[in-house]
């Protein structure tokens, strides 16, 4: 196994081509290197939140409120579809998870039945549609959501608003978010550097529900705001947070057709907001807006109306305006977020935090102070106990694993944290713990009267099975912490999975492509170690 094989000293040689070359932009500045060539990595070490300072919130979805929203929008689709049917009914009762209509005529059941079952909807989870319509008795019919369905609403809201936020902070040039799920309905968002997190609250929060809606002309916003809503409208506040609009609560079309937005100027030069819509989404505008020329419809957001034009002509190009008291920054951010995607259920804001760049600065100083005197305690201890020649072997590894993991973390876009750190401090005790089993056993085996190679070639092979024992250990733990784990205890894991491999690489192989060309050149007639006090 004490040999000086032409791979193995490739293969070292090539670890150490590489591991420089993936470190060097750690040791660069931004600007130096982004005037690198295109060939050469760029990627330097992402800092967590706690060494970089930025802002942490905690999130929770209210699954609650959005099924009470597709609960409403599936009554809203019961009232239309039977008016449309020409089928009467007496009441429509909300239920959990659906309507029930109560027929004006028993004799309409069946019209009923057929008009509700064209809204069934697609295929919902395991196969199954994604509602389901009933007869009760005579004069009543029952449509509701599966049990299927309710139970995939609340982990499908949390998975798409992970995605929703994600897109969000990107918009916002935030670097490298940690966006994680915790626990069933809850949402771990930490963006380091981000120096606003007011700013960051307000654009994750916002639901960007954007809804194109007629304005209900046929009944008076008096008699609205005095409590008379009629059962298919709903009464708004307009832009100005003062103005009531009565609008029917039936969507023409909403922002899931949005395929672009971007910030225009009206006729005026005012800030605007330009959109363009899917096939679907301009098919169902044009006809709309053909079939309602002369009538004003509203642009809702987040249940607030925020323009109300006329309908002048057909239009079916696909594209439109949003007009308004627009700032630029309002636009801005109103068109991150309409292209960012809407949220599928308002997020509540259980916890937030900051940590100052100061702060991280001085979590990165105490880190490094920490790692270095853990390195030279490390070296002190290996140099007195097995000698300049031994002991020097196992820094020259130490240094070569530092150089890899930061080169893997580099390359991986890993977010070192200061949990990280202190499983790099533990990396490089494991890999002194390896040199230390070796050199042990070679000890052993030359006090035994054995030869200087057979010592060494013993010291390799008998520690290497308690070596890969101790290393597939700790990579278990670390997985098992990676896998469970949130934040900064998956920063630890996986900064310890990284140094597992690197300290196996660099303890074991690079220690015997040393000491096989020392064994080549030196031809020892005993092995120093063996009289090292121990």
């Amino acid at each position: 196994m004490i040999q000086l094989s032409r791979w193995k000293v490739i293969l070292v040689g090539l670890s150490l081509a590489f591991g420089l070359l993936l470190a060097l932009p750690n040791m660069l500045t931004p600007s130096q290197r982004a005037a690198l060539p295109g060939f050469l990595p760029k990627n330097a070490l992402n800092l967590g939140l706690d060494l970089q300072g930025g802002s942490y919130l905690l999130l929770e979805v209210d699954v609650s409120a959005m099924r009470a929203k597709r609960v409403d929008n599936l009554i809203e689709d019961v009232r239309v579809s039977l008016r449309e049917a020409g089928v009467a009914s007496n009441q429509i009762t909300r239920e959990d998870g659906g309507a029930v209509v109560t027929l004006a005529s028993p004799v309409q059941q069946d019209a009923a039945y057929q008009a509700l079952s064209q809204l069934v909807g697609p295929t919902g989870p395991g196969g199954g549609v994604e509602r389901q319509v009933q007869r009760l008795g005579n004069d009543r019919v029952r449509l509701a959501f599966t049990q299927a369905t309710l139970d995939s609403m609340g982990p499908t809201a949390v998975d798409q608003s992970i995605e929703v936020v994600r897109r969000r902070i990107d918009s916002l040039g935030t670097r490298e978010p940690s966006i994680t799920r915790q626990g069933a309905d809850r949402i771990v968002v930490q963006a380091p550097g981000e120096s606003d997190p007011a700013a960051l609250e307000r654009v994750i929060g916002q639901t960007a529900q954007l809804t194109f809606q007629m304005v209900d002309s046929e009944n008076s916003v008096e008699d609205a705001v005095a409590g008379r809503v009629p059962p298919d409208s709903e009464l708004l506040i307009g832009p100005d947070d003062v103005t009531p609009f009565l609008v029917k609560r039936r969507v023409l079309v909403s922002g899931e057709n949005l395929t672009r937005a971007g910030v225009g100027a009206d006729q005026s030069g005012r800030p605007a907001i330009d959109f363009r819509f899917d096939g679907q989404g301009a098919r169902r505008f044009g006809e709309a807006t053909a079939a309602n020329i002369g009538k004003p419809f509203a642009i809702i957001l987040d249940g607030k109306v925020i323009s109300a034009p006329t309908i002048i002509s057909p239009i079916t190009g696909g594209t439109g305006q949003i007009t308004g008291s627009f700032s630029i920054a309002e636009a801005s951010e109103l068109v991150n977020l309409l292209n960012g995607g809407a949220l599928p259920a308002p997020l509540t804001v259980e916890e937030r935090r900051t940590v100052t760049a100061e702060l991280g600065a001085d979590a990165v100083a105490a880190g490094a102070l920490s790692t270095l005197i853990g390195f030279i305690i490390i070296v002190v201890f290996m140099l007195l106990a097995y000698g300049f020649l031994f002991g020097g072997i196992s820094v020259i590894g130490l240094v070569l694993n530092g150089l890899l993991i930061i080169a893997a973390m580099s390359l991986t876009q890993a977010t070192l944290t200061l949990p990280g750190i202190a499983g790099l401090i533990l990396t490089f005790a494991v890999a002194v713990d390896a040199n230390v089993l070796i050199y042990e056993r070679m000890r052993d085996e030359a006090r035994a009267g054995r030869s200087v190679i057979a010592s060494m070639d013993a010291g390799f092979n008998k520690a290497w099975g308690t070596i890969l024992d101790a290393n597939i250990t700790t990579l278990v733990a670390a997985m098992i912490m990676f896998i469970f784990g949130a934040g900064p205890v998956r920063g630890f894991a996986w900064t310890l999975s990284i140094g597992v491999f690197t300290s196996v690489f660099s303890s074991v192989l690079v220690a015997q492509v040393l000491l096989a060309y020392w064994l080549k050149v030196a031809k020892p007639k005993r092995l120093p170690i063996s009289e090292t006090a121990r």
